[in-house]
């Protein structure tokens, strides 16, 4: 199978696309004022929205589910939540989480940024489709859930071999988005911090070598290295 990996967005919040000769994963969603950057970033790849099969969610957060529900509308295109951060995708309220420590800069930066792109518009879904760990979804690149909570109760990482990718969305971070930290560490706003570190060794022994984080570059190497590389 060909398969490409195309990054939409940047270091602030991302959404990418596993795009192949059947059509295209999209995996997360950004935030809901997107849409102009998915359509030009597809574009360029000679793809167009229709083209995309599923959106895969690494879980329910609002600066993940954007341009979701607008593909779901308007092209017919499902998205993919574990059905433990259904609800959350949907609109159901959920407890604050802290961010820990911030710089003004990094900070203002963040919420600028997530203005700028629809951040105070969020669409929830009006409807999804659930995935639990261990599925193998139908979807272009055979995406493989892997459970990750600790972020949220519905985290999972997004297994695609074909692409040498591992999407582990808020579980980890290279770019803490209040205070600029490049350091690999956990995504903050977690709701259960404690859990993550020993959801991640389910990824431990995995070799694909592209780890892809929600916000921050991604990380070269495998999950094992990227483990390693973690901030205590």
């Amino acid at each position: 199978m060909n398969a490409e990996l195309i990054r939409i967005g940047d270091d602030i919040v991302a959404m990418h696309a596993v795009v192949t000769d059947e059509g295209i994963t999209l995996i997360d969603a950004g935030l809901p004022g997107d849409r102009r950057i998915l359509q030009q970033a597809l574009a360029a790849a000679g793809r167009r929205p229709e083209d995309i099969r599923g959106v895969v969610l690494t879980h329910g957060d609002s600066d993940h589910i954007g341009i979701a529900e607008w593909l779901r509308t308007e092209y017919d295109v499902p998205t993919f939540v574990h059905e433990a951060d259904a609800g959350r995708a949907q609109g159901e309220k959920t407890p604050g989480a802290s961010g820990g420590a911030m710089r003004l800069g990094p900070a203002l930066q963040f919420f600028a940024a997530a203005l700028r792109r629809g951040g105070m518009r969020t669409k929830h879904l009006g409807a999804v489709r659930t995935m639990r760990d261990g599925d193998v979804l139908d979807l272009p690149g055979s995406p493989e859930i892997i459970g990750l909570p600790g972020h949220s109760p519905g985290s999972v990482a997004i297994r695609v071999p074909a692409v040498d990718a591992i999407f582990v969305g808020d579980a980890l971070t290279t770019r803490h988005v209040l205070n600029g930290s490049t350091d690999v560490q956990l995504g903050p706003f977690s709701d259960a911090p404690e859990q993550t570190p020993e959801s991640l060794e389910r990824l431990r022994d995995l070799p694909e070598r592209s780890i892809v984080v929600g916000h921050g570059p991604i990380f070269h190497g495998t999950a094992a290295e990227m483990i390693a590389a973690r901030k205590r």
